[in-house]
């Protein structure tokens, strides 16, 4: 999370200082249409930037994912953004409008337009600038209707209750919003920005977004990473609703690691979703996912699914490593969040090593089968489990988790599961003395 958000916040200093560096706000004596100028230019700026960077973000670039903790931090930062992006974009817009309202109610003057003078010649206006000039009726007009289009794309992105599918389809349209927008800000773009290093970083970052809506639009995101397999076995736990499947790649997989997940497509028109990979990697082509039906979506699997059907699987992704310097592990699984941690035991199981580990696994709807197989993989990777049935046991805290090993401070904290869960056991876990770098949490939240 700390690099997520130091990328976010720098981002924002950078452009505002930048823009700081090229507009005279600060000198300039007060007049409330030049203010009002000015700001408009800022919060375009900003709004381009941060769209931009989303944009970005959107096309899964690998190269970013170590330093900003994986993609799910990336995609945190995504939604981050992409909030940033909308309000910055009401305000512009009312900047814009606003004035144009109270003037046409009476509540304020026009500003009187002030007359060119020809005293002395002036300098060429170069032709793109030419170019421009002639533009910004058409620019006004698109970037209004832009707007409300990224309004409306972005305000359902967020809804969780909006379907998934739909979500998946309608997301793609802005990146043709933002190409929109990106004419919008070329064209508008205070001439003497462009002379300032504002308009060079600004131009950088477009051109990053642009290329992205590209690869988006031509639905080459992850192409490279993308294989093909078929289902050869499916196991449904009914009891935890909780369906086991394993897959035949067909094409060449880069291998995994243990904690890693993946965009697995069952069907092309629902598009991919994430699902953490619940086995370790031995060569051998194949892939098993452990996905419960908690959605609308994920519990249609188990009677749609079939043996031999073809799916499409695209990763892998996350940096969910369980690397630490620790002589000791605590691993704790909320509900289907014991899938890292199957990976995890089956590499243990292959290639054992001396590290302790405790596994916590705390479960509402008890299978026990699946418990079964847990318990004996757990055996085999020497980890010590320990499964809490929720309406039995009582609820796992850091009092009760720190009690039941007591060596928890030379241990570093492995968390899957409910977000709630996490947070608040990452709190209590801190306010103990745990160090912050010491508690490892994935936000496999998308969207």
């Amino acid at each position: 999370m700390k690099n997520i958000k130091l990328s976010y916040l720098l981002l924002l200093i950078v452009l505002s200082l930048l823009w700081l560096v090229a507009d005279n706000v600060l000198t300039a004596p007060y007049q409330f249409f030049a203010l009002r100028s000015s700001l408009v230019n800022y919060t375009g700026i900003l709004a381009i930037g941060v769209m931009s960077f989303g944009m970005f973000l959107a096309i899964r670039p690998i190269s970013i994912e170590p330093f900003l903790g994986g993609l799910d931090k990336s995609y945190r930062l995504h939604k981050w953004l992409g909030i940033t992006a909308l309000v910055l974009s009401v305000v512009h817009w009312l900047l814009v409008k606003a004035p144009k309202w109270l003037i046409g109610w009476g509540w304020m003057e026009k500003p009187v337009r002030k007359a060119a003078t020809t005293s002395g010649p002036s300098e060429p206006i170069p032709a793109i600038f030419q170019f421009f000039r002639s533009q910004r009726g058409l620019a006004e007009d698109l970037g209004e209707w832009a707007f409300y289009a990224v309004v409306a794309l972005i305000v359902l992105a967020l809804l969780k209750r909006f379907p998934y599918r739909y979500f998946f389809k309608t997301h793609r349209l802005l990146a043709v919003v933002y190409l929109v927008l990106v004419f919008h800000s070329l064209v508008l773009m205070k001439t003497a920005y462009w002379s300032s290093p504002i308009g060079p970083l600004v131009a950088v970052l477009m051109l990053a977004g642009t290329i992205a809506a590209f690869v988006s639009l031509l639905r080459r995101v992850g192409h490279t990473r993308r294989a093909v397999g078929v289902i050869e076995q499916l196991v449904h736990h009914r009891d935890n609703r909780v369906l086991g499947v394993e897959i035949k790649l067909k094409d060449r997989w880069f291998g995994h690691a243990a904690g890693q997940f993946a965009f697995v497509t069952f069907d092309p028109a629902e598009g991919p979703h994430p699902f953490t990979i619940s086995s370790s990697w031995h060569n051998d082509g194949k892939l098993r996912f452990h996905i419960k039906g908690i959605g609308d979506y994920t519990a249609t699997l188990p009677q749609t699914l079939k043996v031999g059907d073809l799916v499409k699987v695209e990763g892998p992704y996350g940096t969910f490593n369980f690397r630490s310097k620790q002589p000791r592990q605590i691993w704790v699984a909320g509900g289907i969040g014991i899938t890292p941690f199957i990976a995890r035991m089956q590499s243990r199981e292959r290639h054992p090593e001396e590290r302790s580990i405790d596994l916590f696994y705390s479960t509402s709807a008890p299978d026990q089968g699946f418990i079964d197989k847990l318990q004996q993989l757990a055996k085999r990777a020497n980890v010590q489990l320990h499964v809490l049935v929720s309406g039995k046991d009582g609820r796992l805290t850091a009092d009760r988790l720190c009690q039941m090993v007591p060596e928890w401070q030379s241990a570093s904290v492995w968390f899957c599961g409910p977000a709630g869960f996490g947070q608040s056991l990452r709190q209590d876990l801190l306010a103990r003395g745990l160090a912050a770098a010491d508690f490892h949490q994935e936000l496999f939240d998308m969207r």
